[in-house]
């Protein structure tokens, strides 16, 4: 396994601890005054924290998963691509996520990081059949 993927996984892993944390620190917040711990507003901003942290939780373990599998098999500069693209796929989800303000609003980052994660997805999977 490279470098480039072993790195790759490892942002991953720390983009969805850091999610999870900004969590519990609205979490915090709501226990402190006495909020709501399960908002419902699309606005609301521990909302968007949750589905941020989330929607990281449902794609980067799958994704790093995909990399370990395909990375037996190849060992190229295209697996380095797709781990990199990976990357910056659910950075870009992430940060769309959070500056949006509200899980209602399309922003270019969200949508860029939602199809970038897409088109990984699928590549590494058919890169892991291709492969056999």
């Amino acid at each position: 396994m490279s470098d480039v993927v072993i790195t790759s996984i490892a942002l991953m892993g720390i983009l969805l601890f850091v999610l999870g944390a900004n969590v519990t620190r609205f979490r915090v917040q709501r226990g402190k005054s006495g909020g709501t711990q399960q908002p419902t507003q699309p606005d609301d901003p521990m909302l968007v924290a949750i589905r941020a942290h989330g929607n990281a939780a449902e794609y980067v373990p799958t994704l790093a998963v995909l990399l370990i599998v395909t990375s037996f098999f190849v060992d190229s500069w295209w697996l380095d691509t797709l781990a990199v693209a990976a990357v910056v796929a659910r950075y870009l989800h992430g940060v769309g996520m959070l500056a949006s303000g509200s899980l209602a609003r399309r922003t270019p980052f969200k949508e860029a990081g939602a199809l970038l994660t897409y088109a990984t997805g699928i590549a590494l999977g058919v890169t892991a059949l291709i492969a056999l």
